[in-house]
């Protein structure tokens, strides 16, 4: 069986970007781990702070900024070795200086906004097929966050509202990225209740596994399999692959669906889950290398 050499790390969004000046709003937002932590795993796992580091702001109406933001959290980290790609069309992802980096860097690092436009501006591209090949044969780091996060498997929500995704047609479903097969990630997952729309997404798609990830929390995935739990939320595993009954085939749209016997875990930080062998596992933080402090 082939086994990608490429780590990816998907985040909920609203990661900790060492933004909070007061070391008492820590604990009232309960990150309760590190400073930066999810951002200095991406930095330990592409190799330290000399590692280059590329950060792609596509899906985001404000780029600049966002980028900026980046910059400055991995600045704070120790980095001296990070770019933002400035892409905004398919014909940017085209250029030659572009082409370079994607081919040279240790990490990249999607930011949110809309995960449609990050398909639609990579998909299909020499950009998307470069990273894939890299991310399957080299130990390159590709983080995502919110929509970033999203877009990285290859069946990827784009749109559904949490209040009226009980009904069938409202959650909308579309081919993503690609790094990962059998997987649907959803994100800012309990802070906008979104516990119903992935339900529909794998309830319609059952051999997928939903991944529901909380704000500042995110998963470090290795050969394309392991999943370890990051940062100070939860992370919900919604396994379908044992449904006994669901009407979504043949309910008209906008009716209610029912689903019988989807498998639910919760998983908080060092918790983690075995895709392949849909498998919860209590300890899976102890395999993986200790962070190092660079402040």
């Amino acid at each position: 069986m082939f086994i990608n050499k490429g780590k990816l790390i998907v985040i909920g969004g609203a990661e900790d970007k060492g933004t909070v000046a007061e070391k008492d709003s820590f604990f009232k937002s309960n990150l309760n781990f590190s400073v930066l932590g999810i951002l200095r795993r991406i930095v330990e796992e592409a190799g330290g702070v000399a590692a280059r580091i590329e950060v792609i702001t596509t899906a985001s109406m404000i780029p600049y900024e966002v980028g900026n933001n980046y910059m400055d959290a991995f600045g704070r980290i120790g980095c001296t070795n990070v770019g933002v790609m400035n892409i905004r069309t398919r014909e940017d992802a085209a250029k030659e200086d572009i082409i370079e980096r994607i081919e040279k860097c240790d990490a990249i690092m999607f930011s949110g906004g809309n995960q449609l436009r990050l398909t639609a501006t990579f998909g299909g591209t020499m950009f998307l097929r470069i990273l894939k090949q890299r991310y399957k044969t080299e130990p390159i780091v590709v983080a995502g966050t919110s929509a970033g996060a999203m877009a990285m498997s290859s069946t990827m929500i784009y749109e559904g509202d949490a209040s009226k995704a009980h009904l069938k047609g409202e959650v909308k479903i579309t081919t993503g990225l690609g790094l990962m097969d059998n997987v649907i990630f959803d994100s800012h997952f309990e802070k906008r209740g979104r516990f119903g729309r992935l339900s529909q997404a794998v309830g319609a798609n059952p051999s997928c596994i939903g991944v529901g990830l909380g704000e500042d929390t995110g998963l470090f995935i290795s050969e394309g399999n392991k999943m370890e739990v990051l940062g100070s939320g939860l992370v919900i595993f919604i396994d379908g692959h044992d449904i006994r009954h669901t009407n979504i085939a043949d309910i008209p749209e906008g009716n209610p669906m029912s689903v019988e016997h989807l498998i639910v875990h919760l998983c908080a930080k060092g918790n983690g889950y075995l895709l392949s062998e849909r498998k919860y596992v209590e300890q899976m933080a102890e395999t993986t290398p200790v962070m190092k402090n660079w402040d």
